[in-house]
C-alpha cells in the first residue's frame, strides 16, 4: 500500500495542487492538519484538495476545529475527517486524533488537554496506523530548545505500539522522522512524502 501524507498547508493552495498531483500514484492520502490559518482559508484549501480523487483521511489541526473541517469535507466522499475515531480500510487499521496537545498558548487556537487527548486515543488498536496533529513528545517536537509534543500521544505511541505516527504541528521539524521501538514517526510538512507499507 502506498500513502502520501502531509501536514500544516495552511493555505499554501500551490502546496495543495502539488499535493493533488503527488495522490495519483498512491492508494490513500492522510492529512495531519493545519488546512487552515487562524480559522480561515479552509474552504479554499479543502476545494483544491478535492481534486484528489482517493481516500483522504483527515485530523484537524488547531488551526480549524473539528466541526470546521467536518462540515466543510462533507460535501466529498471521498473525505473523511477522524478525531478520536478510526476506520479500516485495504487491511490496515487508521486512528486520527487532532488539535494542539497539549494547550497552546493562544486563544484562537483549537486544543485538548492531555487528559482529553488521552480519553480519545483509548480506542486506537494495535499496530494502526496513527494520525495526530501534535508530535509525540520528544519525538520530531522540538521549536526553540523545547519539546512541545504530548505525554498522551506518546504513552499511546508505547502501549499500543502503532506501525506509523504521522504528525505536524511544530514546523521547526517538517520532514523529520524519529523512531520508538518499532513505530516509525514521521512530522510530515506541506510538501508531502510518499510512504510504502
Amino acid at each position: 500500500m502506498r500513502l502520501l501524507v502531509f501536514s500544516d498547508v495552511h493555505v499554501d493552495l500551490n502546496a495543495a495542487k502539488r499535493l493533488v498531483e503527488l495522490s495519483s500514484s498512491v492508494d490513500i492520502v492522510l492529512g495531519a492538519g493545519d488546512f487552515s490559518s487562524n480559522h480561515q482559508g479552509l474552504e479554499k484549501t479543502i476545494n483544491v484538495l478535492s481534486g484528489i480523487k482517493k481516500p483522504l483521511l483527515m485530523v484537524p489541526g488547531n488551526n480549524e476545529s473539528f466541526h470546521e473541517l467536518s462540515r466543510v469535507s462533507s460535501q466529498f466522499e471521498n473525505m473523511q475527517v477522524l478525531h478520536g475515531t478510526g476506520l479500516s480500510l485495504n487491511g490496515f487499521d487508521f486512528w486520527g486524533l487532532g488539535a494542539g496537545v497539549p494547550e497552546t498558548p493562544w486563544d484562537w487556537s483549537f486544543d485538548l488537554s492531555e487528559h482529553e487527548a488521552f480519553l480519545m486515543l483509548e480506542g486506537c488498536p494495535e499496530k494502526s496506523i496513527l494520525i495526530t496533529h501534535s508530535p509525540p513528545k520528544g519525538h520530531v517536537d522540538k521549536a526553540g530548545g523545547s519539546n512541545f509534543g504530548s505525554e498522551s500521544i506518546l504513552e499511546c505511541v508505547k502501549k499500543k505500539k502503532p506501525l506509523w505516527v504521522f504528525c505536524g504541528h511544530i514546523h521547526e521539524c517538517w520532514e523529520k522522522e524519529s523512531f520508538l521501538g518499532g513505530t516509525k514517526i514521521l512530522n510530515c510538512g506541506p510538501n508531502g512524502r510518499v510512504i510504502e507499507i
